[in-house]
């Protein structure tokens, strides 16, 4: 059975500015993500890997191609629609944790889902509360937990409105060793026993190995692909690259 694809780009090209100044950030690019997977990004400062994830996640428009999220063509969606789409269907991991200091570790892993005014299914919360390895942690505030700790409330968030997708831009940027493995520890799993889609910018070859396929990317395209990378191969693969 094909494996089914729970997003894609297609002919993606994103320029900013105008004229002389323009900039081209993706050229043309297409690229498929499959559904249960966990993807790397990777390539050079200025290769165009943030922009293509927030292009695919809905948070940027492309200047022209198209992107789908399943079967929705995201650049057909007017405003309130792409809201919904991304309220409902995706999750956001950041490297800057984006909590809200005045509410506890509880109350910001469930803040989207009362913002949409949905009730979360506990068992559920509780599994992904659990995985992250936060129950004695929800009482306290964000300035009460370690950056590590933080990351964890800050997927534990994504991952709380079942989404089908989660899009992780550089999550493990701020952290020491121990609390990123930690970290890539708990994104694998949630590839592996709660058959999420993991799509994750990183610099990192040793946070790209946890993850089943590389995508390299220069000049605002596809250059390359590892499947069941190891942090040399990756290593061996960026230097080819310029990084």
């Amino acid at each position: 059975m094909a494996q089914q694809i729970a997003a894609r780009a297609v002919d993606a090209t994103k320029v900013y500015g105008k004229g002389e100044t323009a900039v081209t950030a993706l050229d043309k690019l297409s690229i498929e993500f499959a559904q249960g997977a966990f993807t790397a990004i990777m390539g050079p400062s200025g290769s165009g890997k943030s922009t293509l994830m927030h292009c695919v996640a809905g948070l940027d428009e492309l200047t022209s191609g198209q992107v789908f999220i399943g079967d929705k063509d995201l650049t057909k969606l007017d405003d309130d629609a792409l809201t919904v789409l991304r309220r409902d269907r995706l999750g956001f991991v950041f490297q800057a944790y984006n909590l809200v200091p005045t509410l506890n570790a509880g109350e910001n892993i469930t803040l989207p889902l009362d913002i949409a005014g949905r009730s979360p299914d506990r068992e559920w919360l509780g599994t992904v509360i659990d995985t992250v390895g936060l129950r004695d942690r929800l009482a306290h505030r964000p300035s009460e937990l370690s950056g590590g700790q933080q990351q964890r409330v800050a997927i534990a968030r994504a991952l709380a409105g079942q989404p089908q997708i989660v899009f992780a831009d550089e999550p493990t940027g701020n952290l020491d060793s121990k609390a990123s493995a930690d970290v890539l520890d708990l994104l694998r799993r949630c590839v592996r026993e709660f058959r999420q889609t993991i799509v994750m910018v990183t610099h990192d070859p040793v946070a790209a190995s946890y993850s089943d396929r590389v995508v390299f990317l220069a000049d605002g395209a596809v250059v390359g692909e590892l499947h069941r990378p190891t942090p040399q191969a990756v290593l061996d693969r960026m230097k080819t690259l310029g990084e």
